[in-house]
């Protein structure tokens, strides 16, 4: 055990003649194999959040199309709807009562 060292450690110390040299190049060709990783992971990352991005952005232009499809039918069939509650009450009256009738029967059960 080296008497020098600061760990306690039962191990041996490689703090040869070529250990320190050998130590130090590899951890040099450990940082910058690390750098390089995570400068490709990072790019990695960046590729998939833009790819993301584009996604969200075109399924928003789909959902909004066709959200704007579903409020035109909703506005023509409403003003139809009006139309013939209008021209026709009585008839308007009757059918909501006996859709409401055959509603409570069938959830009364």
């Amino acid at each position: 055990m080296n008497p020098s060292s600061a760990s306690d450690t039962p191990l041996p110390d490689s703090t040869g003649a070529f250990g320190s040299i050998r130590g130090d190049a590899t951890r040099a060709g450990m940082a910058s194999s690390a750098d390089e990783t995570m400068g490709s992971a990072h790019a990695a990352v960046h590729r998939m959040a833009q790819a993301a991005h584009e996604a969200v952005d075109r399924l928003e232009q789909t959902l909004g199309a066709g959200s704007d499809r579903v409020m035109d039918w909703q506005h023509a069939y409403g003003e139809m709807a009006r139309d013939q509650v209008r021209a026709n009450p009585l008839v308007s009256v009757g059918i909501a009562f006996g859709v409401g009738v055959l509603l409570s029967r069938l959830f009364v059960r």
